[in-house]
Protein backbone atom coordinates (compact mmCIF):
# COMPACT_ATOMS: atom_id res chain seq x y z
CA UNK A 1 0.00 0.00 0.00
CA UNK A 2 2.96 2.72 0.43
CA UNK A 3 3.61 2.40 -2.97
CA UNK A 4 0.32 3.49 -4.04
CA UNK A 5 0.27 5.92 -1.59
CA UNK A 6 3.42 7.45 -2.88
CA UNK A 7 2.14 7.33 -6.46
CA UNK A 8 -1.08 9.09 -5.56
CA UNK A 9 0.66 11.90 -3.79
CA UNK A 10 3.12 12.39 -7.04
CA UNK A 11 0.10 12.89 -9.14
CA UNK A 12 -0.52 9.77 -10.60
CA UNK A 13 -3.92 9.14 -13.18
CA UNK A 14 -4.16 5.44 -12.73
CA UNK A 15 -2.64 2.96 -10.62
CA UNK A 16 -2.30 -0.64 -12.42
CA UNK A 17 -2.33 -3.97 -10.49
CA UNK A 18 -2.80 -7.73 -10.54
CA UNK A 19 -5.13 -10.02 -8.11
CA UNK A 20 -5.08 -13.21 -6.71
CA UNK A 21 -7.78 -14.78 -4.23
CA UNK A 22 -6.59 -16.42 -1.08
CA UNK A 23 -8.29 -19.83 0.46
CA UNK A 24 -10.06 -17.67 2.64
CA UNK A 25 -11.83 -15.39 -0.37
CA UNK A 26 -9.65 -12.35 0.02
CA UNK A 27 -8.83 -10.82 -2.73
CA UNK A 28 -5.51 -9.77 -2.74
CA UNK A 29 -3.13 -6.69 -4.68
CA UNK A 30 0.01 -8.91 -5.88
CA UNK A 31 1.73 -9.19 -9.35
CA UNK A 32 2.33 -13.00 -8.85
CA UNK A 33 0.46 -15.78 -7.60
CA UNK A 34 3.35 -17.79 -6.39
CA UNK A 35 5.47 -15.83 -3.56
CA UNK A 36 8.45 -16.79 -4.07
CA UNK A 37 10.12 -14.04 -5.97
CA UNK A 38 8.24 -11.29 -3.53
CA UNK A 39 8.48 -12.89 -0.40
CA UNK A 40 11.28 -15.84 -0.71
CA UNK A 41 8.30 -18.33 0.33
CA UNK A 42 7.61 -21.12 -2.29
CA UNK A 43 3.78 -20.53 -1.55
CA UNK A 44 0.59 -19.78 -3.84
CA UNK A 45 -1.69 -17.06 -2.50
CA UNK A 46 -4.77 -19.92 -3.47
CA UNK A 47 -3.48 -21.87 -1.05
CA UNK A 48 -3.21 -19.85 2.47
CA UNK A 49 -5.74 -17.52 4.30
CA UNK A 50 -4.49 -13.84 4.03
CA UNK A 51 -3.22 -13.45 7.30
CA UNK A 52 -1.36 -16.70 6.51
CA UNK A 53 0.41 -14.89 3.40
CA UNK A 54 4.40 -13.82 4.08
CA UNK A 55 5.46 -10.68 4.14
CA UNK A 56 6.89 -9.01 1.38
CA UNK A 57 11.01 -9.26 1.05
CA UNK A 58 12.91 -6.67 2.33
CA UNK A 59 14.49 -5.47 -0.68
CA UNK A 60 12.52 -6.76 -4.01
CA UNK A 61 13.92 -6.83 -7.48
CA UNK A 62 12.01 -4.31 -9.80
CA UNK A 63 10.47 -6.24 -12.17
CA UNK A 64 10.77 -4.48 -15.51
CA UNK A 65 14.45 -3.44 -14.16
CA UNK A 66 16.58 -6.17 -13.69
CA UNK A 67 19.33 -5.81 -11.44
CA UNK A 68 17.15 -2.68 -9.80
CA UNK A 69 15.49 -3.35 -6.02
CA UNK A 70 13.08 -1.24 -4.30
CA UNK A 71 12.15 -1.34 -0.61
CA UNK A 72 9.40 0.11 2.32
CA UNK A 73 8.63 -0.02 4.94
CA UNK A 74 5.15 -1.51 4.71
CA UNK A 75 5.98 -5.28 3.69
CA UNK A 76 2.16 -6.81 3.81
CA UNK A 77 0.56 -7.84 0.97
CA UNK A 78 -2.57 -5.22 0.06
CA UNK A 79 -5.92 -6.20 -0.19
CA UNK A 80 -7.88 -4.78 -2.95
CA UNK A 81 -10.48 -3.71 -0.41
CA UNK A 82 -8.54 -1.58 1.33
CA UNK A 83 -7.04 -0.11 -1.89
CA UNK A 84 -10.40 0.89 -3.32
CA UNK A 85 -10.95 2.26 0.64
CA UNK A 86 -8.05 4.25 0.92
CA UNK A 87 -8.24 6.18 -3.05
CA UNK A 88 -11.72 6.03 -3.61
CA UNK A 89 -11.82 8.65 -6.85
CA UNK A 90 -8.33 7.13 -8.37
CA UNK A 91 -8.91 4.59 -11.76
CA UNK A 92 -7.96 1.28 -11.02
CA UNK A 93 -6.83 -1.10 -14.05
CA UNK A 94 -7.10 -4.27 -12.84
CA UNK A 95 -5.44 -7.41 -14.57
CA UNK A 96 -6.19 -10.82 -14.02
CA UNK A 97 -3.72 -13.49 -15.29
CA UNK A 98 -6.07 -16.90 -14.06
CA UNK A 99 -9.41 -18.02 -15.22
CA UNK A 100 -10.56 -17.89 -11.84
CA UNK A 101 -14.79 -17.19 -11.94
CA UNK A 102 -14.85 -16.45 -7.94
CA UNK A 103 -11.95 -14.31 -8.12
CA UNK A 104 -13.87 -12.20 -11.11
CA UNK A 105 -17.19 -12.43 -9.16
CA UNK A 106 -15.05 -11.35 -6.11
CA UNK A 107 -13.52 -8.01 -7.96
CA UNK A 108 -16.76 -7.20 -9.49
CA UNK A 109 -18.85 -7.22 -6.41
CA UNK A 110 -15.96 -5.17 -5.04
CA UNK A 111 -16.32 -2.89 -7.86
CA UNK A 112 -19.77 -2.75 -7.25
CA UNK A 113 -19.67 -1.72 -3.42
CA UNK A 114 -17.54 0.47 -3.77
CA UNK A 115 -19.52 2.62 -6.68
CA UNK A 116 -16.34 2.28 -8.92
CA UNK A 117 -17.98 0.71 -12.00
CA UNK A 118 -16.67 3.70 -14.02
CA UNK A 119 -12.94 4.08 -12.94
CA UNK A 120 -12.07 0.63 -12.67
CA UNK A 121 -10.89 -1.01 -15.83
CA UNK A 122 -11.17 -4.54 -16.81
CA UNK A 123 -7.56 -5.71 -17.77
CA UNK A 124 -5.95 -9.45 -19.41
CA UNK A 125 -4.37 -10.51 -22.24
CA UNK A 126 -6.91 -13.74 -22.43
CA UNK A 127 -10.47 -13.18 -24.68
CA UNK A 128 -11.64 -16.25 -22.07
CA UNK A 129 -10.82 -14.99 -19.33
CA UNK A 130 -12.31 -11.25 -20.88
CA UNK A 131 -15.51 -13.07 -21.42
CA UNK A 132 -16.15 -13.82 -18.07
CA UNK A 133 -15.19 -10.63 -17.14
CA UNK A 134 -17.29 -9.06 -19.34
CA UNK A 135 -20.30 -11.30 -18.55
CA UNK A 136 -19.94 -11.15 -14.98
CA UNK A 137 -20.32 -7.13 -15.13
CA UNK A 138 -20.04 -5.20 -18.51
CA UNK A 139 -20.83 -1.84 -17.13
CA UNK A 140 -16.60 -1.54 -16.25
CA UNK A 141 -14.59 -0.58 -19.18
CA UNK A 142 -12.02 -3.07 -20.51
CA UNK A 143 -9.07 -3.80 -23.10
CA UNK A 144 -7.99 -5.32 -25.62
CA UNK A 145 -7.27 -8.95 -25.16
CA UNK A 146 -3.91 -10.21 -27.46
CA UNK A 147 -6.42 -12.03 -29.75
CA UNK A 148 -8.52 -8.73 -29.91
CA UNK A 149 -5.28 -6.76 -30.48
CA UNK A 150 -4.33 -9.05 -33.46
CA UNK A 151 -8.04 -8.13 -35.28
CA UNK A 152 -7.53 -4.65 -34.81
CA UNK A 153 -4.10 -4.60 -36.66
CA UNK A 154 -5.66 -6.53 -39.14
CA UNK A 155 -8.54 -4.20 -39.73
CA UNK A 156 -6.29 -1.01 -39.42
CA UNK A 157 -3.83 -2.88 -42.09
CA UNK A 158 -6.73 -3.91 -44.31
CA UNK A 159 -8.50 0.00 -44.34
CA UNK A 160 -11.73 -1.64 -42.92
CA UNK A 161 -10.94 -0.09 -39.43
CA UNK A 162 -13.07 3.29 -39.59
CA UNK A 163 -15.81 1.26 -40.47
CA UNK A 164 -16.10 -1.08 -37.64
CA UNK A 165 -17.33 -0.56 -34.23
CA UNK A 166 -15.15 -1.40 -30.93
CA UNK A 167 -16.23 -2.31 -27.40
CA UNK A 168 -13.03 -1.56 -25.91
CA UNK A 169 -11.85 1.13 -23.54
CA UNK A 170 -8.05 1.06 -23.96
CA UNK A 171 -5.06 -0.32 -25.32
CA UNK A 172 -2.35 -1.42 -23.85
CA UNK A 173 0.81 -2.84 -25.01
CA UNK A 174 4.51 -3.37 -24.51
CA UNK A 175 6.41 -0.40 -25.63
CA UNK A 176 9.08 -2.56 -28.06
CA UNK A 177 11.78 -1.35 -27.35
CA UNK A 178 12.12 -2.46 -23.67
CA UNK A 179 11.91 -5.87 -24.22
CA UNK A 180 15.23 -7.64 -24.04
CA UNK A 181 16.40 -4.25 -22.16
CA UNK A 182 14.45 -3.62 -19.18
CA UNK A 183 12.21 -6.52 -20.15
CA UNK A 184 13.89 -9.91 -20.81
CA UNK A 185 11.00 -12.16 -21.97
CA UNK A 186 10.23 -15.74 -20.92
CA UNK A 187 9.27 -16.57 -24.51
CA UNK A 188 12.44 -17.53 -26.88
CA UNK A 189 11.14 -15.93 -30.00
CA UNK A 190 10.91 -12.52 -28.34
CA UNK A 191 14.31 -12.54 -27.91
CA UNK A 192 15.04 -12.62 -31.09
CA UNK A 193 16.04 -8.51 -32.23
CA UNK A 194 14.40 -8.97 -35.62
CA UNK A 195 11.17 -10.47 -34.11
CA UNK A 196 11.13 -7.31 -31.52
CA UNK A 197 11.72 -4.95 -34.98
CA UNK A 198 9.01 -6.16 -36.63
CA UNK A 199 6.38 -6.01 -33.53
CA UNK A 200 7.51 -2.25 -33.05
CA UNK A 201 7.65 -1.82 -36.95
CA UNK A 202 3.80 -3.36 -37.12
CA UNK A 203 2.21 -1.91 -33.98
CA UNK A 204 3.90 1.57 -33.66
CA UNK A 205 1.80 3.35 -35.40
CA UNK A 206 0.95 6.88 -34.97
CA UNK A 207 -2.21 7.04 -37.69
CA UNK A 208 -3.34 4.01 -35.62
CA UNK A 209 -3.17 5.64 -32.34
CA UNK A 210 -4.60 8.42 -33.76
CA UNK A 211 -7.91 6.78 -34.69
CA UNK A 212 -8.36 5.24 -31.24
CA UNK A 213 -7.64 8.26 -29.71
CA UNK A 214 -10.50 10.24 -31.92
CA UNK A 215 -12.61 7.04 -30.90
CA UNK A 216 -12.23 7.63 -27.05
CA UNK A 217 -9.96 4.80 -26.96
CA UNK A 218 -6.90 5.46 -24.15
CA UNK A 219 -3.70 3.95 -25.76
CA UNK A 220 -1.40 3.37 -22.57
CA UNK A 221 2.21 1.96 -23.23
CA UNK A 222 4.81 0.07 -20.77
CA UNK A 223 6.65 -0.24 -18.79
CA UNK A 224 8.38 2.99 -19.66
CA UNK A 225 11.66 3.15 -16.69
CA UNK A 226 13.65 5.98 -18.41
CA UNK A 227 13.19 9.30 -19.80
CA UNK A 228 13.77 7.92 -23.29
CA UNK A 229 11.23 5.56 -23.08
CA UNK A 230 8.55 7.60 -21.77
CA UNK A 231 9.37 9.96 -24.64
CA UNK A 232 9.34 7.25 -27.54
CA UNK A 233 5.94 6.41 -25.90
CA UNK A 234 4.72 9.83 -26.28
CA UNK A 235 6.21 10.67 -29.66
CA UNK A 236 4.33 7.71 -30.84
CA UNK A 237 0.58 8.87 -29.48
CA UNK A 238 0.40 7.32 -26.46
CA UNK A 239 -2.02 8.89 -24.23
CA UNK A 240 -0.68 7.36 -21.06
CA UNK A 241 2.30 5.67 -20.07
CA UNK A 242 2.88 2.55 -17.24
CA UNK A 243 5.93 2.94 -15.11
CA UNK A 244 7.37 1.58 -12.10
CA UNK A 245 9.05 4.73 -11.36
CA UNK A 246 6.19 7.42 -10.48
CA UNK A 247 8.57 9.92 -9.54
CA UNK A 248 10.55 9.88 -12.76
CA UNK A 249 7.32 9.86 -14.72
CA UNK A 250 5.97 13.02 -13.11
CA UNK A 251 9.87 14.33 -13.25
CA UNK A 252 8.90 14.37 -16.62
CA UNK A 253 5.83 15.50 -17.37
CA UNK A 254 6.71 18.14 -15.58
CA UNK A 255 9.30 19.24 -17.49
CA UNK A 256 8.03 17.82 -21.04
CA UNK A 257 4.30 19.39 -21.29
CA UNK A 258 4.67 19.32 -24.68
CA UNK A 259 4.83 15.82 -25.17
CA UNK A 260 1.30 15.09 -23.69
Amino acid sequence: MEAFTHAVELGTHMLELDCHLTRDGQVVVSHDENLLRQTGSDVNISSLNYEELPLYKERLEVTFNTGHFSSGADRKLALLEDLFRKFPKMPVNIELKERNPALIDKVSELVKRYDREHLTVWATTSSSIMKICRSTNASMPYMFTVSRALWLLLLFYSGLLPFLPLGENFLQFYLPRVINRTFIPESGILRKRVVVALIEKLTMRRSLFQHLVKRGIQVQLFVCNTDEDIRAAFAVGATGVMTDYPTLLTHYLHTHTHST
